[in-house]
């Protein structure tokens, strides 16, 4: 716990009747960020709003799941409810299966949080909800955050560490899935955060499904496509996908999610980890239940 959270929680009244005050008189302005930088498989800069804004972006999050949830495909599986990673290498597993005959294209998009079209997703948004006091907030929020000279034309960019940014991701994209599946009509679509597969009967097709999804992600939605990610393969063959390979009939995690699972593991986090090592990596789960009593034990 931080000394700014130690701080709210001491006049937490005070402070919550202040910020009710601000939001309901037009007053409310989001703060500035505090920002540090983290290393996994990819460098990723990482923006945290104070504690004060961070009560609104719960307010509008809440607000928002509410709204937009129900609009997004079944197969929209990040930070939704019963959804989440696990789930969704799950089911890649059952279409793989299902489909042992087609081609898959696997693709990400290039730097996505950096490259959200502000006034687009504000477009998207707004053509949903009509409440002013939620439209206010929203675009407060929002505006908050820009990559670059914020007095461009077109500001961009939601920071990765914002509660506010998942579903925003998820209603930007939304007009992206309901293209494929609508659209495009793939044998399988599925998307977890910006990374996707699409399942299609044959190579040609889904190179031409491949084109005119580029063409959209483009054209409408100003995102490019991660080179490096960008991959059609036989479905018997497999593919790296969520931090695991995945094939017809089995998955394995990968070598750098365990090793870097077995570093980072602490009593804070254990659960987060053994889910996804206890499904995907059964050869390693006594080492794993090794590895988590050392931790906690010596947390305590």
């Amino acid at each position: 716990m931080t000394k700014e959270m130690d701080y709210f929680q001491y006049h937490l009244e005070d402070n919550l009747w202040r910020l009710h005050v601000d939001l309901i008189e037009n007053n409310y302005r989001h703060g500035g960020y505090r920002h540090f930088t983290i290393k996994e498989s990819k460098r990723r800069d990482i923006a945290v709003a104070s504690i004060r804004d961070r009560v609104c972006h719960r307010l509008a999050y809440e607000y928002l799941v509410a709204e937009f949830d129900r609009t997004f495909i079944y197969d929209a599986w990040s930070c939704r409810k019963d959804k989440g990673v696990v789930g969704a290498i799950e089911r890649t597993q059952i279409k793989l299966k299902e489909y042992p005959r087609s081609w898959v294209w696997r693709a990400d998009i290039s730097k996505f949080f950096d490259n959200v079209d502000q006034r687009k997703l504000l477009h998207i948004i707004f053509r949903k909800i009509i409440d002013k006091n939620a439209i206010r907030l929203v675009e407060n929020i929002i505006r908050s955050y820009s990559i670059g000279n914020s007095k461009q034309s077109v500001r961009c960019g939601i920071p990765i560490g914002n509660l506010t940014s998942q579903v925003f991701a998820n209603i930007y994209l939304n007009e992206f899935d309901r293209h494929v599946k609508h659209d495009l009509k793939p044998q399988f679509y599925l998307r977890y955060g910006d990374d996707f597969i699409i399942i299609t009967e044959s190579k040609e097709e889904t190179a031409l499904m491949r084109e005119k999804a580029v063409t959209f992600l483009l054209d409408v939605l100003s995102l490019q496509i991660n080179r490096k990610n960008d991959i059609i393969v036989p479905v018997r063959r497999g593919l790296s996908f969520l931090g695991t390979v995945i094939y017809p009939t089995g998955r394995r995690l990968k070598k750098n999610i365990w090793k870097r699972a077995q570093e980072r593991l602490n009593a804070t986090n254990v659960s987060s980890y053994s889910g996804l090592v206890k499904q995907h990596f059964i050869k390693k789960v006594r080492d794993w239940d090794w590895h988590v009593r050392e931790s906690i034990s010596e947390k305590f």
